[in-house]
């Protein structure tokens, strides 16, 4: 004879996270925008029908995941934060630095996963106005700063975040976003903050670069998403270790760069 299973123990919510449930929802909904007042607390009690504790606790949970920020003292009330991409990559920073992920990891998955974004981008029936546009101003601007090697680099990790950013999907944009942006806060704290260019310095290989960028621009206005990927795989793989930007890629990530 079987014996029965054992019964798992369901976990009821607590009522400040039935609170902080429904204002979460408000805010993710659209019906709470961004730099607006969450109701007052006597407000809220009267429409939840709870306790200013359960309240409290509503406040505190939905500060920690940075959805609002509470103004203490006389003025009192909380104001409210639409989730921002910066937010995502900070916290990934922070896993990746608490495993003592090297630079090498993030670098080897941006040239992993940024091939899926071009390829996105150039099956874009609307990339004549959306992407194409940004990527070409992008490439202007490299080519009139490319005497500057400070801001070239910066430029130059600017085009991979357009790309990115406006490839089309947005679960890609949101993902392999975050690697760029923490990549490029990198840079900015180990190359550019400290005005150590690596390779970028010589001036043959910033316009090597322009190049690579103007390469993968056309293959996206062709609307070639196999050309696509295959310029981005190219062009990454020309970058081994340290060549571009000077800094050791086996150091471990800095979350805290994203924050400078």
């Amino acid at each position: 004879m079987n014996e029965a299973a054992p019964k798992r123990r369901v976990r009821l919510p607590r009522v400040g996270e039935i609170v902080a449930e429904s204002l979460r929802a408000r805010i993710l909904s659209g019906a709470l925008a961004d730099g607006d007042l969450l109701p007052k607390q006597e407000e809220l009690l009267a429409e939840f029908g709870v306790s200013p504790p359960a309240v409290r606790e509503a406040f505190r949970i939905l500060e920690t995941e940075g959805l609002i920020t509470v103004l203490r003292g006389n003025v009192g009330g909380a104001i409210v934060h639409l989730p921002q991409a910066s937010t995502a990559a900070y916290m990934m920073g922070l896993v990746l630095q608490s495993r003592g992920v090297p630079l090498s990891d993030v670098s080897e998955a941006m040239c992993r996963l940024e091939p899926a974004c071009a390829a996105q981008a150039a099956m874009r029936p609307d990339r004549a106005t959306t992407v194409l546009p940004r990527l070409r101003a992008n490439i202007d601007a490299s080519m009139a700063a490319l005497d500057d090697p400070d801001a070239f680099i910066g430029l130059a990790r600017a085009f991979h975040i357009e790309l990115v950013a406006h490839c089309g999907n947005e679960t890609l944009s949101l993902v392999v976003g975050s690697l760029e942006r923490l990549w490029s806060a990198q840079v900015d704290t180990l190359a550019r903050g400290k005005a150590v260019h690596g390779t970028f310095g010589d001036r043959a290989v910033r316009l090597s670069l322009a190049r690579e960028h103007e390469r993968i621009y056309r293959v996206i206005e062709e609307g070639d998403a196999q050309g696509a990927e295959r310029a981005i795989l190219e062009h990454y793989s020309g970058v081994p270790g340290e060549r571009r930007h000077g800094f050791d890629t086996k150091a471990t990530v800095i979350a805290g760069a994203l924050r400078v």
